[in-house]
């Protein structure tokens, strides 16, 4: 059961990042891969004035590759604390006697839990990334 909805949380994660790559980031990659290209049409620019113009290029999609690594890492830290958790009451509740069959049911419930917790909060996590997304586009 807990692999169940470890597996829809992926999944979700998943689809939601793929959505924000095809609709927004590749349209930054391809910003920035035009922009670089116009730096290095400067025959009068010294080396170093064309990589400055070819970071500046970068800067837009790298502040969103952060934008999106840090809320994935957030979401991870919050799934892995509720996991964490389940797994202190599960050896709680082993050392107060309970038989590991029942205990082993009550970890698996308690990461299904989790699991379905997590799912639900993916749709706020992807708008806040598009709307991260959107502010650095504007």
């Amino acid at each position: 059961m807990a692999e169940a909805a470890q597996g829809r949380v992926q999944a979700a994660v998943e689809s939601a990042v793929q959505g924000l790559e095809r609709e927004q980031i590749r349209g930054m990659q391809g910003a920035m891969f035009r922009c670089s290209a116009r730096c290095c049409e400067d025959a009068a620019a010294s080396m170093q004035e064309v990589q400055r113009c070819i970071e500046r290029c970068h800067a837009p999609l790298a502040r969103a590759q952060a934008i999106v690594t840090a809320e994935l890492e957030h979401f991870q830290d919050r799934l892995s604390r509720c996991s964490l958790q389940c797994s202190d009451q599960a050896k709680d509740a082993l050392d107060s006697g309970g038989s590991e069959p029942r205990v082993r049911g009550q970890l698996d419930a308690c990461l299904a839990t989790c699991g379905e917790q997590h799912l639900r909060l993916v749709p706020a996590m992807a708008k806040k990334m598009r709307d991260g997304l959107a502010s650095i586009q504007q």
